[in-house]
């Protein structure tokens, strides 16, 4: 049956492309969320783009004919501006205030009720990622649903870079004897992703086990390549860690995504990894270290100084971890020590765009406050040479139009997991203190 979608102006500047994604169905967009989507046009940020991007998709499909009538999809549906159901009789009785969500809920509560008086009604289904907008037209008694079509996974359905498969003993003794398992003789009920990690375990209860690796054609299972070594006077805590110290020095692997609750050890691997490849083994010329300038909490407004004095309360995370890594006793002196080699930049993505970055050992942090188009922008960065690191928890979004199954860290790490340039792993084990792991865990 045939459905009316209405379209609240949060999905659109979301993803613009949101019109085409419902198939042979109505898409109706009040007049009130071109208001919006006009007043957002100017940014200079992603919501801007966005809102720029939608004015180019609406004007596009004006020269196929008239909006207010319904222009003709591709899908079989159609794309139509709201005129003429504005009136805000109904919802003036729940919800006195003319503010703009009322406006939109009037909308859809009105062809709700034109439809009511059809033969065979079609539904009528609000469209939000407001919570509180989809809360709103539940008590007026319309059908409401989030935005849903780019969603990847959730947390708990997010690929987690390794599996542990119980075995008879004989073929963990096999691997030992031979050094490789293939994996087609196991006969697992699921696929294993190329650079995917096994915990192969005992199923007679005993403690023999062994840690392995996916090669990159996914066809059989191999040890890893680095022994548990300390990396910068950094030694992995537990086997989420060695693994993630596996991929973030394997030369091979251009792309590493690491995702982890606070405290798991995602930014102090990664920068001691850096270290290594930077300043002892000169396989990069430079460690560049980036993260997104999102305030978590009420923001704290125009900073002084010049461009590095103003990016240093947002970056104090990244030198806090720099800190330890050297062992620096006063402050101050991690400045000294970063002038003094010059190959360590710290920035902030606002300035990646547009750059083309070469033989360089890049980490991006808190990249789960990144959209999908953002996270693009970041990797097609990445030159020849380069590798490239992106980490962050998918459960602490500071981002307004971001959640944890549609951010531009879970995208990356879905979109990429079959591929060989590719690895991932998540830390599940808080090792900053037992007060992190604690609080990570019940908060």
């Amino acid at each position: 049956m045939k459905k009316i979608f209405v379209l609240d102006t949060n999905v659109l500047l979301h993803d613009p492309n949101s019109i085409f994604a419902f198939d042979e169905h109505e898409v109706v967009i009040p007049a009130v969320v071109l208001e919006e989507i006009d007043s957002k046009k100017r940014n200079a940020d992603e919501i801007g783009r966005n809102a720029r991007g939608v004015s180019r998709l609406l004007d596009g499909l004006r020269e196929k004919g008239h909006l207010h009538d319904g222009v003709p999809l591709e899908s079989g549906g159609c794309v139509k501006v709201e005129l003429n159901h504005r009136s805000f009789v109904k919802v003036q009785e729940m919800f006195g205030d003319v503010s703009n969500d009322n406006r939109i809920l009037a909308v859809a509560l009105n062809y709700f009720l034109e439809e009511q008086d059809k033969n065979e009604p079609c539904p009528v289904i609000l469209v939000s990622k407001d919570v509180l907008v989809r809360i709103k037209a539940d008590v007026l008694g319309l059908t409401t649903q989030d935005y849903l079509s780019d969603r990847t996974a959730g947390p708990r359905e997010l690929y987690a870079g390794y599996s542990s498969i119980k075995v008879h003993p004989s073929v963990i003794d096999e691997f030992y004897s031979y050094r490789y398992l293939r994996i087609e003789p196991l006969r697992l009920p699921y696929s294993l992703y190329p650079n995917e990690f096994v915990i192969l375990k005992d199923e007679m209860g005993t403690g023999k086990s062994a840690l392995l690796r996916v090669n990159i054609d996914a066809s059989r299972l191999e040890p890893l390549f680095l022994s548990n070594e300390s990396v910068w006077g950094i030694s992995a805590r537990n086997a989420q860690q060695r693994m993630a110290l596996e991929l973030l020095l394997n030369d091979e692997i251009p792309l590493v995504t690491i995702t982890g609750k606070a405290g798991t050890g995602k930014t102090l691997l990664a920068l001691a990894a850096g270290l290594l490849k930077v300043e002892d083994e000169h396989k990069y010329k430079k460690l560049l270290i980036a993260r997104p300038v999102v305030p978590m909490g009420k923001d704290i407004g125009y900073l002084p100084g010049e461009k590095e004095e103003k990016l240093r309360p947002w970056m104090q995370p990244i030198y806090d971890n720099l800190e330890y890594l050297f062992d620096t006793k006063k402050s101050g002196d991690i400045d000294k020590i970063l002038m003094g080699l010059g190959s360590i930049q710290v920035e902030a993505l606002t300035y990646i765009r547009g750059r083309s970055i070469p033989g360089q050992f890049i980490i991006v942090d808190e990249a789960q406050n990144l959209s999908r188009h953002e996270i693009k922008t970041i990797v097609s960065r990445v030159g020849e040479g380069s590798k490239i690191i992106v980490m962050g928890d998918p459960e602490q979004i500071d981002h307004p139009y971001l959640d944890s199954a549609s951010n531009g860290l879970t995208y990356l790490v879905e979109r990429f997991k079959e591929q060989g340039i590719s690895g991932h792993i998540t830390l599940e084990k808080g090792e900053r203190s037992k007060l992190a792991q604690v609080a990570a865990d019940l908060l």
